[in-house]
């Protein structure tokens, strides 16, 4: 496996946000033992959406049910402002017991502070249930520090009325057709595409599908090693998403929207307002939170394949959601991590439609087609590459998110865009 992908690296660390504590507050590490003897353990996610918040709110209280002696402290922080949280925790060497992870750059450099427990043995029967896909984020120089909840892919989830109104018969293969799509649908006075520009990492997620597309993987796997991101693919990747951009795909006010608040990105496609979204497997369940959902309107085609470029459909740009332990937690962390990515939890987890799974055993139960569809298309892949505001040391990450954001709103160039992330590869390396 590549550099670009052995590691699979980090969050980056965005602007500040606030957080949401449901029950006690944050900081911890340590299990801090009452005067009764009762273990507490600080547990911080980002399941802020539903199904995903009752979910773990459950599933913590269960835990207390089934370990009288423990108890768990839940601060629940939305996608952002949890990267900007934990940035802060780690540079001050300090924890949580429980903390949300999607591998890569941010937990290796955890890891590399000594501030992450290795589960290679202490997990060994439950890292073996899960798919290679699954656990790769979590694999750093080969051991395992973090256990998956869930694992997918990005593509195009778009609602397949409008594009029958528009008069769109399939969904598009190449680029070409994506962008006859978007004219189709314009034309049709349907807004093509909702886009949270104000949260940013929705936006990279196209930057990096065409990077894909036009350089191919292994030009991503030499900007990894090289720490220079100037290859003609990248700059025409900025091209292309300029290109789009100008034809005034989004919706209005699209840079000073989220992704999932109630105007946000992912409320537009659920209540109609717009024909689709670049986004995650957990797109459909935050479609259905924030804007009620399409029902059986809602499909899923693979990101296009641009005409003569190296990449392929079946290269595909993913991850998912995991949790790690924090090094001086107390058993009692290890012991609910393993409770969390158990059978039962996980058949839980996708029956309630809040992911793909990430463990072998649990793929039958997919019902949704849709999702299922997303599952084999992962499954399928001939090529992986983690999401590149992750799969990067977090400087390097956010500058991707930053550099992507001023091409969308036209305030920077391509070629200033991969110059400039190409300086923050070089200071981190």
């Amino acid at each position: 496996m590549s550099s670009a992908r052995r590691g699979l690296q980090g969050a980056a660390a965005l602007a500040a946000a606030t957080a949401l504590l449901l029950t006690g507050c944050g900081g911890g590490g340590d299990g801090d033992d009452g005067d009764d003897g009762t273990v507490t353990l600080q547990w911080w996610h980002i399941g802020t959406t539903e199904p995903n918040h009752t979910l773990y709110s459950d599933w913590a209280r269960e835990f207390e049910a089934e370990n009288p002696g423990v108890r768990i402290e839940i601060t629940e922080l939305e996608n952002d402002a949890f990267k900007t949280k934990m940035a802060t925790q780690t540079a001050a060497g300090d924890l949580p017991d429980v903390f949300s992870t999607w591998g890569g750059g941010a937990l290796q450099q955890q890891v590399d502070a000594g501030l992450v427990r290795e589960l290679t043995e202490d997990a060994a029967a439950t890292i073996e249930s899960f798919t290679e896909a699954a656990i790769a984020p979590y694999t750093l120089d080969g051991e395992v520090y973090g256990l998956p909840i869930d694992a997918g892919m990005v593509g195009f989830w778009y609602n397949q009325a409008h594009f029958t109104e528009a008069g769109i018969d399939r969904p598009p293969a190449t680029w070409s057709e994506f962008l006859d799509a978007v004219r189709d649908l314009k034309e049709a006075g349907i807004t093509p595409i909702a886009l949270g520009g104000q949260s940013r990492w929705p936006g990279h997620y196209y930057w990096a599908y065409l990077a894909m597309r036009t350089g191919g993987l292994q030009m991503l796997d030499e900007a990894a090693e090289s720490n220079d991101f100037t290859a003609d693919g990248f700059v025409r990747a900025g091209e292309m998403l300029r290109e789009l951009a100008d034809m005034e795909p989004f919706q209005p006010g699209f840079m000073g929207a989220e992704y999932d608040t109630p105007e946000g990105q992912a409320a537009l496609v659920g209540s109609g307002e717009a024909a689709m979204e670049l986004m995650g497997q957990w797109a459909p369940a935050v479609q259905a939170d924030t804007g009620g959902g399409i029902g059986e309107d809602l499909g899923f085609f693979r990101f296009p394949v641009v005409e003569g470029g190296a990449g392929d459909i079946d290269e595909v740009l993913g991850g998912g959601n995991g949790f790690a332990v924090a090094a001086d937690a107390p058993d009692e962390a290890l012991e609910f991590v393993r409770y969390l990515a158990a059978e039962p939890q996980q058949a839980e987890y996708v029956r309630a439609g809040a992911g793909l799974p990430a463990r072998a055993d649990a793929i039958g139960l997919i019902e949704d087609e849709t999702l299922r569809e997303v599952a084999e298309a992962l499954a399928g892949a001939s090529g992986f590459q983690l999401y590149l505001d992750q799969a990067y040391p977090p400087a390097v990450g956010q500058q991707i998110n930053e550099s992507v954001a001023g091409i969308l709103a036209g305030s920077t160039s391509p070629r200033e865009a991969v110059e400039a992330i190409t300086a923050a590869a070089r200071t981190e390396g």
